[in-house]
């Protein structure tokens, strides 16, 4: 008889996704490895905090965020640049006018750099942010300013089980991991591009790569791995 696969899911699963895995024969384990938690801030009228006419959101937590604060429409006339199917369907259900998403934060910044570079932006981010599009903005010339709205913490754990698999949905989410544990031999399962980055910054070998950023194409890669 085929042993069982035994995965772990650095974040918790909805159930509707954790059936998928059991459905196809998969033992899976979730623990959050992160925990974010909503920022008070203000939005500056004056100076240079202001928040500009044309706003970037490069997550859902961001995006929870503002949605919370007391003065959130008046941010529903401004221009909206997101990264993420998910972050921008969020931003449309609620008002919002997405002009320009991507997959990935360096095609965005790309973007703004090609066709917006004469615009000014404020974004709207975690502590825990990548600097490769406030790094872009800034080698081009772009004016933009930051408002630091969530954060994110790690919650480090010990994996007690002996694992075949491992998903990961950030790159905080890595650094979590490795604070409590190593990676020999088990597949990392990874739901983009940045998070594989940092995986490969900690020598890991075994990663595959969902064909889209969603949750739901992690756990397809997992089923078609072990189910092939």
């Amino acid at each position: 008889m085929t042993k069982q696969p035994n995965i772990l899911s650095t974040k918790k699963l909805l159930p509707t996704q954790k059936q998928l895995l059991t459905a196809a024969a998969i033992s899976v384990t979730e623990e959050d490895f992160i925990e974010t938690k909503i920022k008070t801030f203000e939005f500056p009228s004056k100076g240079n905090l202001k928040v500009h006419d044309n706003i970037i959101f490069t997550s859902q937590n961001a995006v929870q965020s503002i949605l919370q604060h007391p003065k959130c429409d008046e941010l529903k006339s401004k221009s909206v640049f997101s990264v993420g199917m998910k972050t921008k369907d969020l931003l449309t259900e609620n008002g919002f006018d997405v002009v320009a998403y991507t997959g990935y934060a360096s095609d965005l910044a790309e973007i703004i750099s090609l066709v917006y570079s004469s615009d000014s932006f404020t974004f709207f981010s975690g502590n825990l942010r990548r600097d490769v599009l406030p790094d872009t903005l800034k080698e081009n010339g772009i004016t933009f300013n930051e408002i630091e709205v969530y954060e994110t913490n790690i919650t480090s754990k010990k994996a007690t089980s002996k694992l075949d698999g491992i998903l990961f949905f950030s790159p905080s989410g890595v650094e979590s991991y490795f604070k409590s544990n190593t990676i020999k031999d088990e597949i990392c399962f990874c739901i983009g591009e940045t998070t594989a980055e940092a995986l490969e910054n900690k020598k890991v070998k075994n990663i595959i790569i969902a064909d889209k950023p969603s949750v739901e194409n992690v756990i397809a890669e997992v089923i078609e791995y072990y189910n092939h």
